[in-house]
């Protein structure tokens, strides 16, 4: 076995040690949120080929289905686009005991709506003045979230489209937004920095994760989340901090 091979089954086999500690955590986490009858629900926001539904995957993974429960809508239908813009998120908000994850959210306007010309400026510019107001309403109504956006490099995320494309396994993963993410890279830069700045708030912060290590990244989430809770058997190094930090202005995400 060469030396490269052996770095790289060392790593392996560390990656999938501190994973799995993590994953433990999760579930000392879940117990308590069931006894507690807390209501927690995780936003996944990010480029496209950010990792998020890997993230997503290692979450869930050993936590139970009943209490967990994944929310990736389709596009809205034509009754909804006439409702009240968060009208169709309320449904998948998580009950008593419930932990949901959103595998992009309401901040959809902020995001493909604005670049793509999907939404009006006003509908675009309503929306960054009611994020903050709907998000303090569910903190008054109990319910914890935790915002993450998943930054990764005009480089990687080439790479991980370009991988998509090729993957016959990763079908469903492609989209025709998928053929335009990096020629509009300025675009998705210029919407990224105003929605953090416009519905970051001490209420319902952002975080940023820097993904373009998807392990690293995937180990230092999970032990992120898990951080800001108290639980019984909590035992549970921090997150690494040039991975997973609190968001205080757009100069160090990738541009």
């Amino acid at each position: 076995m060469s030396a490269k091979t052996k770095t790289e089954v060392s790593e392996k086999s560390a990656y999938k040690a501190a994973l799995k500690a993590a994953q433990i955590q999760l579930t000392r986490l879940q117990n308590q949120i069931i006894r507690d009858g807390m209501k927690v629900l995780v936003v996944l926001e990010g480029r496209d080929a950010s990792g998020k539904d890997g993230a997503i995957k290692r979450i869930t993974r050993h936590l139970s289905p009943r209490e967990t429960r994944v929310v990736a809508l389709d596009p809205p239908s034509d009754r909804e686009r006439r409702a009240w813009y968060f009208q169709r998120y309320v449904a998948h908000l998580p009950v008593a005991g419930e932990m949901a994850l959103f595998n992009r959210s309401w901040y959809n306007r902020a995001g493909v709506e604005r670049v793509m010309g999907f939404c009006t400026d006003e509908e675009y510019e309503e929306f960054l003045i009611t994020a903050p107001m709907f998000e303090n309403l569910l903190d008054h109504c109990g319910v914890k979230l935790i915002k993450y956006y998943l930054d990764v490099s005009k480089d990687e995320e080439r790479q991980r489209l370009r991988a998509r494309a090729e993957d016959p396994l990763s079908q469903w993963k492609k989209s025709d937004i998928d053929r335009v993410a990096i020629k509009r890279w300025d675009d998705y830069t210029a919407a990224r920095d105003v929605m953090l700045a416009r519905t970051h708030s001490l209420v319902s912060p952002w975080t940023i994760v820097k993904a373009d290590d998807k392990r690293a990244v995937r180990v230092a989430l999970i032990r992120d989340l898990v951080s800001r809770f108290e639980f019984e058997g909590k035992d549970c190094p921090p997150a690494d901090p040039t991975i997973v930090a609190a968001y205080h202005d757009p100069a160090g995400l990738a541009h």
